[in-house]
């Protein structure tokens, strides 16, 4: 029987690049549908008492969300995973930085209209991208940020992994978590992290 899987991302987080290269392997492994949704550390930042330069950080983050939903207003959440993989891919793989070229080589390579890239810059679409982002966060509480996934009844943060797992490796990962996730009263399970996210 097949699962849905639904996922919450911000393109500016790389460790909700890895959960998700990783759910991917899992779904070609474990008959998983998945579906690719926003979420907003800025929203989710909002109010918060934060260093300057996570403060500049977040007012970047704003675009490629923005973006990410007006699209998917405009032409249905099938467009959220490849858009959101093509933005993924300059960012965290490619090393680019600048916003505007990530927006734009994304926007083109999905085959969408570069005047959606506007949107980024605007606050059109901004009420969207709050319920999306309550969507995905209220189930699992403000004080974690992305990746969030919801199976069914069952939402949770994280995993937080690196590098992604392949193979069958990803789906032993995916029962598991499941499995964790899914037991009532259960919490948290966590260690510190020793590196940073491995993109290869």
């Amino acid at each position: 029987m097949t699962q849905r899987a639904d996922l919450w991302v911000d393109p500016a987080c790389p460790w909700a690049w890895m959960t998700s290269r990783w759910l991917l392997e899992a779904a070609a492994v474990r008959d998983l549908d998945v579906h690719f949704h926003v979420m907003s550390l800025a929203v989710l930042n909002e109010g918060r008492d934060l260093p300057a330069d996570y403060v500049d950080f977040m007012a970047r983050a704003w675009a490629p969300v923005r973006v990410l939903i007006a699209a998917e207003s405009l032409h249905g959440n099938d467009v959220v995973e490849p858009l959101y993989s093509a933005m993924g891919r300059r960012r965290h793989v490619g090393g680019l930085t600048d916003e505007t070229v990530i927006i734009a080589e994304s926007l083109a390579e999905v085959g969408l209209d570069a005047e959606l890239a506007a949107a980024g810059s605007a606050t059109t679409y901004d009420e969207l991208l709050r319920a999306s982002h309550h969507r995905g966060m209220d189930p699992v509480g403000t004080d974690v940020g992305t990746p969030v996934i919801h199976v069914g009844d069952v939402a949770f943060f994280g995993p937080v992994v690196t590098p992604a797992p392949r193979g069958e490796a990803a789906g032993r990962l995916f029962d598991g978590v499941l499995a964790v996730a899914g037991t009532p009263g259960f919490y948290e399970l966590k260690r510190s992290r020793t590196k940073g996210p491995d993109f290869s």
